[in-house]
């Protein structure tokens, strides 16, 4: 695997998900849909139309070239976000931001409070966990020393703004592990509370594009 930054967006569930969905995260890093090994590199380096005619025609059909990049990010995203309106019941789930990050603001807004945080996981049973792990797979890849700098800035700053307990990030082996909560399976923070509410919005601009809700 290269150097990215462990995929935490998805285990910002109070409880359960962040515990669960880690591990989910950190093995379809390195899966592809047909479970071979995937480095980041390749898909950031994958060419329009990998083996294809692009631009061209296959049977007497005319062929689109294949999404690459953001565009093939945003793609999946959707993807994911039709299966948890259709599949998942989430009719009201929001659509990812141009840069195909999920709009985690108004997933919480979905959460069922008395729920098992399906909202972050693909649904109930997982129903949607295949385009899940399909976006993934084709995040762009990220510098983690930036995203590092990014959110050691962003754990100082919650500091400063009263939340005296929000833990730094730490560099481990070349991926980045999230700060806030020192313990999720035993928060020591209401994160629901007004103060933490009013420290994030003050320090929502430390954190990079597609950094938020990771910490």
């Amino acid at each position: 695997m290269s150097i990215h930054t462990t995929p935490r967006g998805t285990a910002r569930l109070r409880i359960a998900a962040l515990v669960a969905v880690p591990v989910l995260a950190l093995s379809v890093a390195c899966q592809d849909d047909g479970g071979g090994a995937r480095n980041s590199d390749e898909v950031a380096s994958a060419p329009g139309n990998e083996g294809g005619n692009e631009g061209g025609t296959e049977g007497g059909t005319e062929k689109k070239p294949a999404a690459t990049g953001k565009s093939a990010f945003f793609d999946a995203q959707m993807k994911y976000v039709r299966c948890m309106r259709g599949k998942a019941g989430l009719k009201d789930y929001p659509d990812p931001k141009l840069s195909g990050y999920l709009d985690w603001s108004k997933i919480d807004a979905l959460v069922d409070p008395d729920g098992g945080g399906e909202e972050y996981k693909g649904g109930k049973n997982g129903v949607c966990v295949p385009e899940l792990r399909a976006a993934m797979n084709l995040e762009p890849e990220r510098d983690a020393q930036k995203d590092y700098e990014s959110m050691l800035a962003h754990a100082k700053c919650m500091r400063e703004n009263g939340v005296s307990k929000f833990g730094n990030p730490t560099m481990s082996g070349g991926n980045v592990l999230p700060g806030g909560e020192t313990d999720p399976t035993d928060p020591t923070m209401d994160r629901d509370s007004p103060a933490y509410k009013e420290a994030r919005e003050a320090c929502e601009d430390k954190l990079l594009e597609g950094l938020d809700g990771m910490q």
